[in-house]
């Protein structure tokens, strides 16, 4: 039986771990994260956790330390007699390796989950994964939370006129048509493939767009090539006004300096993933997630239900 519950934190995103806890009104666990010369990891629970539900809120993106540390905690929490453990990955990094594409690769996003399982923990709670199967290669509880609420929330209080939601890619539709439905907007979708990774082509673009205000909607951004590409494309196409709606802003490479230099009127991300990159950029608008997580973890201690969180339908 459970004597209660504490959140703890990696380094990924300390900020919105601390954010949680306001939220709903609890102290941030301590937990002491040291690395020898070498850079290995070292982790200790500062604080009893023995009969509590220990909820760790840790990213697995790059770097890969984020993973190992999160993968640590979990087993210190283990081993310290702690009564569930759930890992709160705000950014599921390496969902986007979820099938084997060509031969000879890793499905990178089954090797984490095992990974993730075998290390101890419970349950996983995550937000907005780049491919909806990878709750599949889960042998645990997997609680899949979006973003839609926060956004379509901000938004709503802006009128819209002759508005269109586009995908990016065949892959999004289901949560580009989400958006559409919850704003009465027609579906856009924008053909691309890809020729290796990180680099996308747009091939063509199915739906009107002349004289529409577009919504862009997209789980990552992460060298934001084909954001900017749709971005040009539907300017060359007639479109009048465009913004962009984006959970997880890994913004790699030279991904700030396309979204400052593109057509777009302004980008709404999260705070999944802390990128000190974005902070100045006047584009972009960032909106915080934390109350859906503290939800969450309030709800999942508690054994109710938290399906209105996760059904993107309902928001």
């Amino acid at each position: 039986m459970s004597k209660g519950f504490k959140i703890f934190a990696g380094n990924s995103n300390r900020l919105l771990a601390e954010k949680i806890c306001r939220k709903i009104g609890v102290r941030l666990g301590k937990c002491e994260i040291r690395r020898f010369s070498d850079g290995e990891i070292w982790v200790k629970y500062s604080e009893n956790i023995r009969g509590l539900d220990v909820f760790i809120v840790q990213s697995t993106g790059t770097p890969a330390d984020n993973l190992l540390e999160l993968l640590i905690m979990i087993d210190a929490a283990r081993r310290s007699s702690a009564n569930k453990i759930t890992a709160v990955i705000p950014y599921f990094g390496y969902s986007r390796q979820d099938r084997k594409d060509q031969p000879r690769v890793s499905i990178t996003a089954k090797l984490i989950a095992n990974l993730i399982t075998v290390a101890g923990a419970d349950r996983v709670i995550t937000m907005d994964l780049h491919a909806g199967q990878v709750q599949g290669f889960f042998d645990i509880p997997f609680d899949h939370l979006y973003a839609s609420a926060v956004f379509v929330r901000s938004l709503s209080k802006q009128k819209f006129e002759n508005l269109v939601v586009a995908s990016p890619d065949v892959g999004g539709i289901k949560l580009a048509r989400a958006y559409a439905k919850r704003f009465n907007a027609d579906l856009v979708l924008v053909d691309k493939r890809r020729p290796q990774a990180n680099v996308s082509e747009i091939i063509n673009v199915i739906g009107e767009v002349k004289d529409k205000n577009i919504i862009i909607v997209d789980d990552l951004i992460d060298t934001a090539g084909t954001l900017t590409q749709a971005v040009y494309k539907f300017k060359e196409r007639g479109a009048k006004s465009i913004i962009g709606i984006c959970t997880h802003a890994v913004f790699s490479g030279g991904a700030v300096d396309l979204v400052n230099k593109a057509p777009i009127e302004k980008l709404y991300v999260t705070d999944t993933h802390h990128n000190p990159k974005i902070d100045l950029m006047k584009k972009v608008l960032i909106i915080s997630v934390a109350s859906i997580f503290g939800e969450a973890i309030v709800r999942t201690y508690k054994n109710q239900s938290i399906s209105t969180l996760f059904d993107i339908d309902k928001g």
